[in-house]
């Protein structure tokens, strides 16, 4: 499951860094080597195609180092490029941490949601991040040296330009992501009981650097509603200038940049309070499987095709209603794929239509039992229609 998702996001779904992905046997050799190779098929609407991300361990400075490289159809392309190619959404049980935890959780969550379905997103969120990078190391020479305030505004200018169409991209999905979470909280996971509002909170205002947090919140509300309204980025633009201009002695003060989508936030209300702060561990489940079902939908609008769904222990985290739902959804996907220590959580008819699988000693292997109960029940024509019904993935693993 978590080769699937760093196929599909370039990123791991559980360690911090490359090197912990790999078996500590390969990370003996001394010259560079490929260490680590994940491979997949893939049939989509588009047709098929083979995806590929390697790990090259190299000797840099007397250390090792870690190089990516992907491929798409055994041809070499930028990491960014591999994105989009497979779609995935992921359910793990610390998810709630999006909720709960700190904003640059919630933002990763944005950036990889939007970055599977938006390449120009994810191609104007990596020059931001090195516009930053580089505005923010000019700021500290200015703090420490005095030198530099000359070329300070070209950087700005491009920081403004890439950051106003960050804001705008957020602002559009998270009111998207907002009304179909809101939909399906209402009618399906709390029978009308509890109102749900998930709030964009752009970092494009001066007074947030200095006001109450209550205050802050309502005025980015408001930002947010605004932003989204804007049909082209040229006036997000001047107002992301004029709030830089405002702030220029606090940042060269501070060395480093005070405003932008590198310091963005979204929250969950219910019933107008705050959901990381006031709701119940059961509030803030049922929220974020509002979120993920609300999710599932939008990327199948977006691209044309339901994303591959991934569940790791999910279902044993919810009650019967909840985990009835959400097994409902699993089941109208074209693939998905569960984990569970436990196969009583799922009922007989659920298992009857699903490939299961046991794993031991780190070793997959089929398990026939349940297949062979599916196939004695089913008839020929409708096993042919599983078969080929819906993309495929298949994977395979090195290391």
């Amino acid at each position: 499951m978590e080769a699937i998702y760093y196929l599909a996001t370039a990123r791991s779904s559980h360690a911090d860094q490359d090197y912990q992905l790999l078996n500590w046997q390969a990370l003996q050799p001394e010259e560079p080597i490929v260490v680590g190779r994940l491979t997949a098929q893939l049939e989509t609407n588009d047709g098929r195609r083979q995806i590929e991300i390697r790990l090259i361990r190299e000797q840099q400075r007397g250390s090792a180092t870690f190089r990516r490289e992907a491929l798409v159809n055994r041809r070499k392309v930028r990491l960014m490029d591999l994105l989009g190619n497979l779609r995935v959404v992921l359910f793990l049980p610390q998810d709630v941490q999006i909720i709960t935890g700190s904003p640059a959780k919630r933002r990763r969550y944005l950036d990889i949601t939007l970055c599977q379905t938006d390449p120009v997103y994810c191609r104007t969120l990596s020059a931001y991040n090195k516009v930053l990078e580089q505005r923010n190391a000019l700021l500290r020479q200015i703090a420490e040296q005095g030198r530099g305030r000359d070329i300070l505004p070209i950087y700005t200018e491009k920081l403004v330009h890439l950051g106003s169409q960050i804001f705008a991209r957020r602002a559009a999905f998270v009111a998207q992501l907002a009304q179909e979470a809101q939909r399906i909280h209402y009618e399906a996971l709390t029978q009308g009981r509890e109102v749900i509002r998930l709030s964009y909170l752009p970092r494009l205002t001066a007074d947030s650097l200095s006001r109450g947090d209550g205050e802050t919140i309502q005025e980015s509300s408001a930002l947010a509603d605004w932003l989204n309204e804007q049909q082209d980025t040229g006036r997000i633009e001047a107002k992301f200038q004029q709030v830089l201009d405002e702030i220029k002695k606090t940042e060269l003060a501070g060395g480093t940049t005070r405003i932008g989508p590198h310091r963005d936030d979204w929250r969950f209300w219910v019933d107008g309070r705050d959901l990381s702060s006031y709701g119940s561990r059961g509030q803030q489940r049922t929220a974020l499987l509002a979120l993920k079902m609300a999710e599932i939908n939008w990327m199948a609008e977006e691209s044309g095709e339901t994303p591959v769904l991934l569940l790791d222990e999910v279902v044993a985290e919810l009650d019967e209603h909840r985990r009835a739902l959400l097994l409902e959804t699993v089941q109208k996907a074209a693939q998905s794929v569960l984990t569970a220590t436990d196969p009583g959580m799922f009922t007989t008819a659920f298992l009857e239509k699903a490939a299961t699988m046991t794993v031991e000693n780190g070793r997959i292997m089929a398990d026939t039992s349940v297949a062979d109960t599916s196939a004695a029940d089913s008839p020929a024509d409708e096993q042919g229609d599983e078969a080929a019904g819906g993309p495929e993935a298949l994977l395979e693993a090195e290391s």
